[in-house]
């Protein structure tokens, strides 16, 4: 309906208008492109000024952990976006590679992607690799794509979590696609793609009455869906701490924590998801790289917070 009476926008742009939250019914704002229209409705679209056609260099301080002439590792931090798109135009990592790397990044991901062979969610924190050239890419992709199933590719998050597995280790099999209401989440969905995390619990945290209450997991995935972790942890009742998209019902467990710990979760701005851990064949010469990040500050003072109750030793405990 809005595409019939809206000249210039095709439905597919205004699909994505939705998904944003740019279009209001009687001033209140739908998510769901499938919403139903009845007689009488009153739509407002906000339309946002075209973004740049490529992407500019800007001075975006990087945590470099390792370059050479073919690949460069850097620790993201929270916050900050990936790569150029609606509502994130500027103030990216590409934008940042790009004053960084100069045209030496490859152009296999495209103008608004160059070097991009893997994402984080911008909230989420860690270790990620870019390719400088389009050979690198080509073999970093092929990397990825397998996932570690038959090649040497290892990417380890450490997730602080609601609630404690109930044995100390397993893996979710649950295939992912998009929630059928709420367009910008994702599902475990029977027609979805396959999405596979194994996981295992290193630390519980006891609340202020000595009874489990939080957790921190250790996880390697499979398969890279979007949001995969968030939505497979809190698919099995342990959704991740700060995590508003997929947790949000389990904000009051905060209760349950003792004053640091429940000090510390008020605190925390983002889902506390961290990725400690990345292993891969170097592109030309194929030897094995390994690097690990530390918690970044804010999940730092979180663990220590949580830490302040009663800590119970699990399997593998840091």
């Amino acid at each position: 309906m809005l595409a019939i009476r809206l000249e210039g926008l095709s439905r597919s742009r205004l699909k994505n208008l939705i998904l944003e939250g740019r279009v209001a019914l009687s001033g209140r704002t739908i998510r769901d492109p499938g919403h139903r229209v009845n007689a009488g409705d009153v739509f407002t679209v906000e339309v946002p000024a075209p973004g740049p056609a490529d992407p500019q260099p800007e001075p975006i301080a990087l945590t470099v952990v390792y370059e050479d002439e073919d690949v460069i590792v850097i620790d993201k931090p929270p916050g900050l976006v990936v790569h150029p798109a609606a509502g994130n135009w500027t103030g990216t990592l590409v934008n940042a590679l790009i004053a960084h790397c100069g045209e030496s990044l490859s152009g296999v991901g495209g103008v608004r992607r160059p070097g991009i062979v893997h994402r984080l969610d911008k909230d989420t924190s860690g270790l990620m690799v870019v390719a400088k050239n389009d050979r690198a890419h080509q073999s970093l992709a092929a990397q990825f794509a397998d996932h570690g199933r038959t090649g040497p590719l290892i990417r380890g998050y450490l997730a602080f979590a609601w609630g404690v597995p109930d044995r100390p280790k397993g893996t979710i099999d649950a295939p992912l696609g998009r929630h059928t209401r709420a367009r910008e989440r994702m599902a475990v969905r029977p027609d979805g793609r396959p999405a596979i995390t194994h996981w295992a619990l290193e630390e519980t945290y006891a609340g202020r009455d000595g009874t489990p209450a939080a957790s921190l997991i250790a996880c390697r995935l499979e398969t890279g869906r979007t949001h995969q972790i968030r939505v497979h942890l809190a698919h099995i009742g342990h959704p991740v701490l700060g995590d508003q998209t997929y947790g949000r019902g389990f904000a009051t467990k905060s209760a349950l924590l003792g004053t640091a710990g429940r000090a510390a979760v008020a605190r925390l701005e983002r889902q506390a998801l961290h990725a400690h851990l990345l292993g891969l064949d170097h592109p030309a010469t194929r030897r094995f790289l390994e690097f690990r990040s530390e918690l970044p500050g804010d999940l730092s003072r979180l663990h220590h917070g949580l830490r302040q109750g009663a800590l119970r030793g699990a399997p593998g405990s840091c």
